[in-house]
């Protein structure tokens, strides 16, 4: 039977007379963190997310794939030295009116650039599957974390502190991480390459220019990096959280749509949406003045350069110094170690919103990877062991942040087969209760004993429905089932849906279940899952509430039969009968068990006589039913077996604070 191991006379004295013990202090919030920027932090975030790749188990391909590309950029560069030569060759012909001179450069040319087209091809083919392969492992990577130990839900709760829209970052900011990172690295060897050929070419041609141009360069980036860069960087950063903001926004009306549409909030939803959208509006108008600046100088920076060969190479082709063609050949070059050497100011707008991705999924990456902060650590937590059986030992439990109590000191054990109703008034910490019991909330202190989290089901007032089948629906989680379809037909008929298949089509019929079931219907399919996975305990945060009256006792009854652990919060008086205790949570940590039996319920007693009544109507459509019977854990007592109400000890108590 439930015991308490723990009453009134055996409180400290500080829970006897209804004086709680302070509470540990509210953990802070955490800071607003500061916008990126390019420096070595952003260089180090990059380095933490990318190196996995690299190192890890996808090492052999990523690393072949690398070397592939780098094959074709020698190729490419090569051949582009190649048609400079050829094109300033036809230039010289055409200026000595050579014919045949002017004739073979052609045909030079054609073949360089026969060669060249499908090496051009084949790289830009290569260097997208090279980052759609990465992009598939990052992001992998990221949802093992996203989806491992429950990490969603305390980022999606808040507990994992301020992280806005994971959903964005796992879908566009990898992407964009990996396909910027592809064509950055590739764009920067590219560079590196062509600034190695061209020099080579430039420097037999014009000392002068080489020395022009390593000194433009470094002021361009010097410019671009300190005056234009910080800023557009961090408004680059806010516009992807307001882009996602006004997204999400969006989502909730499209999934909330017939909840509004009762209500009439059209109106309220338009000026919600409209303020999320006005950030979006007012920061990207910050963000183009800003690149309007950016652009004035990048157009300034190539456009003077279209002058200066010309200038510094004047003087020798007037002479006779140096043919035509040698000059357009030299500033085909200069061109070329141009762009290469002024590789961050003509990007860096694109690089900009780089940085700010890269911070984005750095933030997102340190939240999955390191669970528990300073904080957590420093603070004692609920512990959970597995058992036989259900008990809490000395449970202390607070809201996520530490900064309120809600339950203090709770002992009881529950043997095999009993079975607690959670009742009290709304927001004393019923559904934080079933949270902690589940694993979900550990923001306290004490022990949680329950059977492995294989036979522990739990069933929410909203059932999740999933995209899918029927079938999947009724054996969600799992993915496959040793039921025959005989026996998942004979399931929804003892949960009281025996034409949802035949309506919908069959078992593998694909629907969108949340739209077309109603909430009872889902409640009821959401028992059948249970009914499917046999577990021993089932925690019921009211999973009945939109069940009438006999289907709730006909579930219940159903689940009762088969001893069963039944953990349930409820505010309906006929659901007594159906538990062995009640825990009445009172507020400000304080508690009570009664026995089931005789518990007043919210203030006004059952009706016996009709709870009786429906109690006999179901049980007998219940022992009728054709549907399997869940098989019984070993060591569990069936419900006709169990202890009489009666005999169960005088209730414990956790004194009311005064």
């Amino acid at each position: 039977m439930a015991t308490p191991t723990s009453s009134a006379t055996d409180l400290p004295p500080s829970a006897a007379h209804g004086t709680n013990p302070p509470a540990p202090q509210a953990t802070p919030k955490p800071r607003r963190r500061r916008p990126p920027r390019l420096s070595a932090a952003a260089w180090r975030q990059f380095l933490q997310i990318a190196k996995p790749y690299w190192l890890g188990n996808q090492r052999k391909s990523a690393w072949a794939l690398l070397v592939l590309l780098i094959v074709l950029m020698l190729c490419e560069t090569q051949l582009a030295v190649l048609l400079n030569d050829k094109t300033g060759e036809m230039t010289s012909a055409l200026a000595a009116r050579d014919h045949t001179r002017f004739w073979l450069s052609v045909r030079d040319s054609l073949i360089v650039l026969g060669f060249a087209v499908p090496v051009y091809a084949f790289y830009y083919y290569m260097r997208d599957a090279f980052s759609n392969h990465w992009r598939r492992w990052l992001t992998g990577k990221f949802l093992d974390g996203y989806l491992d130990g429950r990490q969603y839900y305390e980022i999606g709760s808040g507990a994992a502190g301020d992280l806005d829209n994971p959903d964005q970052r796992i879908s566009e900011d990898i992407n964009t991480f990996t396909g910027r990172s592809t064509n950055f690295m590739l764009m920067l060897m590219g560079s590196a390459m062509q600034l190695v050929a061209f020099c080579a070419v430039l420097w037999s041609l014009s000392k002068a220019l080489v020395v022009f141009l390593a000194v433009y360069a470094t002021v361009g980036t010097f410019l671009a990096l300190y005056v234009f860069g910080s800023p557009l960087i961090q408004l680059n950063f806010w516009q992807l959280r307001r882009e996602a903001d006004f997204r999400f926004g969006l989502m909730r009306v499209r999934e909330n749509a017939e909840s509004i549409a009762f209500y009439r909030g059209e109106r309220q939803e338009r000026a919600h949406i409209e303020s999320r959208f006005e950030a979006v509006f007012t920061n990207y108008q910050k963000m183009i003045r800003k690149q309007r600046s950016l652009n004035l100088f990048q157009r300034g920076f190539s456009q003077l350069t279209l002058v200066v060969p010309s200038v510094i190479l004047a003087d020798a082709v007037l002479s006779g110094r140096l043919e035509v063609g040698a000059a357009v050949q030299a500033a085909g070059a200069f061109a070329a170690v141009l762009t290469a050497v002024s590789l961050i100011v003509d990007n860096f707008e694109s690089l900009s919103r780089f940085v700010a991705g890269i911070d984005r999924l750095h933030a997102l990456s340190e939240v999955m990877h390191k669970r528990k902060s300073r904080v957590d650590r420093d603070r004692e937590r609920i512990v959970t062991t597995h058992a036989d059986r259900l008990a809490l030992r000395d449970l202390t439990l607070y809201t996520p942040q530490f900064d309120r109590m809600l339950v203090e000191k709770l002992d009881l054990a529950l043997q095999p087969g009993e079975s607690l109703l959670i009742t009290g008034v709304s927001g004393c910490g019923k559904s934080s209760l079933l949270r902690a019991i589940a694993g979900l909330w550990r923001t306290g202190s004490g022990t949680i004993e329950h059977p492995p989290l294989e036979d522990v089901f739990f069933l929410p007032q909203r059932p999740y429905m999933q995209p899918g089948t029927l079938r999947s629906q009724m054996i969600y989680p799992d993915t496959t089932t040793d039921l025959d379809d005989a026996a998942l037909l004979a399931i929804l008929d003892d949960v009281s849906l025996p034409e949802l298949a035949g309506r919908v089509g069959g078992l593998e019929a694909t629907q969108d279940w949340e739209k077309l079931l109603s909430m009872g219907e889902q409640q009821r399919l959401a028992f059948a899952r249970v009914l499917v996975r046999k577990p021993r305990m089932v925690i019921l945060d009211e999973a009945t509430s939109a069940l009438d009256g006999r289907n709730e006792s006909r579930l219940y009854q159903r689940l009762c039969r088969d001893g069963v652990t039944l953990v349930s919060i409820a505010h309906r008086p006929a659901v007594l009968q159906h538990h062995s205790h009640v825990l009445q949570l009172k507020g400000d940590g304080a508690w009570e068990i009664h026995p089931a039996k005789g518990f007043v319920f919210d203030g006004h007693d059952p009706d016996p006589a009709a709870a009786a009544e429906l109690s006999t109507a179901v049980a007998a459509e219940v022992k009728a039913s054709t549907a399997p019977a869940l098989v019984p854990p070993s060591g569990i007592e069936p419900a006709e077996a169990r202890q009489p109400l009666d005999d169960f000890p005088p209730h414990a108590t956790k004194k009311d604070p005064p």
